[in-house]
């Protein structure tokens, strides 16, 4: 995982497609769905943290 694309290919992949068409929200809906795969085991702790890491950086582009 590399981009944000990469971090939406994942949260597809698990059936969870997100757009408000308000960037901010849809980032902090990715991460809480991001935690609950991860949560639920879906995701290993390598692909969870890329993703938070991922989604964090993204979040601080739009401050």
């Amino acid at each position: 995982m590399k981009n944000l694309y990469d971090v939406m290919q994942l949260l597809k992949r698990y059936g969870t497609i997100i757009y408000t068409a308000d960037r901010k929200a849809d980032l902090l809906l990715m991460e809480d769905e991001v935690r609950e795969l991860y949560r639920m085991q879906f995701i290993t702790a390598k692909e969870f943290s890329t993703a938070l890491l991922i989604l964090r950086s993204e979040q601080n582009k739009i401050r």
